[in-house]
């Protein structure tokens, strides 16, 4: 990347941070996986929803199955979903592609755990020679973690899962490992955690990224 082209990147991005959080379309996401590696895994299903101005639009929740699964390994322990669903429900993975384009490209990505959704997303993208590209990324769980380390807390993983992050907004006890239910429950959280902050003023995309 050259000098200026690096300039102008930096620039939109802090414009981008300068905004106020309530400007912006989010996209929340969520994916089932047959594990952890993005070149040796696969998605198994994903779910999403968009929020503009602090209300969660449930018009567009979406969830797919990914019919071009090759082995679901052991992770139907933990999502539920089996061959038999994937093959009679599924759509191939170019289509997920497509969707994740459409919904994604200039929009701002949410996902509880960024790193791993955004790895395989950009995994299946450059498989299918697709480009998606979110304005920027949220992530809930890298929220959570800075907000209880700055209060001296001593973390464990168990601490950041969703369930427990959502526990400590009070909030309702969601159904689990499904890819749709999980975003809708990421959705809330980020609500939850973006009203908490800002303590009835408006705040800017800059308090949260």
């Amino acid at each position: 990347m050259g000098v200026c082209k690096w300039l102008h990147s930096q620039w939109v991005s802090w414009q981008l941070k300068q905004s106020y959080f309530d400007q912006h379309e989010y996209v929340i996401v969520d994916l089932e996986l047959t594990g952890l590696e993005p070149k040796k895994h696969e998605i198994v299903s994903a779910g999403w929803v968009t929020m503009q101005s602090l209300k969660i639009n449930l018009n567009t929740a979406g969830y797919m199955l990914n019919s071009d699964v090759n082995s679901l390994l052991q992770s139907p322990i933990y999502h539920g979903v089996d061959n038999t669903q994937l093959t009679a429900q599924g759509a191939p993975l170019s289509t997920l592609v497509d969707t994740f384009a459409e919904a994604l490209n200039d929009r701002i990505l949410v996902c509880h755990n960024a790193q791993l959704d955004w790895a395989f997303i950009q995994h299946v993208a450059s498989a299918e020679q697709k480009v998606i590209q979110p304005k920027a990324i949220v992530d809930t769980l890298k929220i959570e973690k800075h907000r209880l380390l700055v209060q001296g807390k001593h973390l464990k993983q168990s601490d950041l899962t969703l369930a427990a992050c959502r526990e400590r907004y009070a909030l309702p006890a969601h159904y689990e490992h499904n890819a749709l239910s999980d975003a809708l429950a990421t959705a809330e959280l980020l609500l939850a955690q973006y009203h908490t902050m800002n303590m009835g003023n408006r705040e800017k995309l800059s308090a949260i990224m």
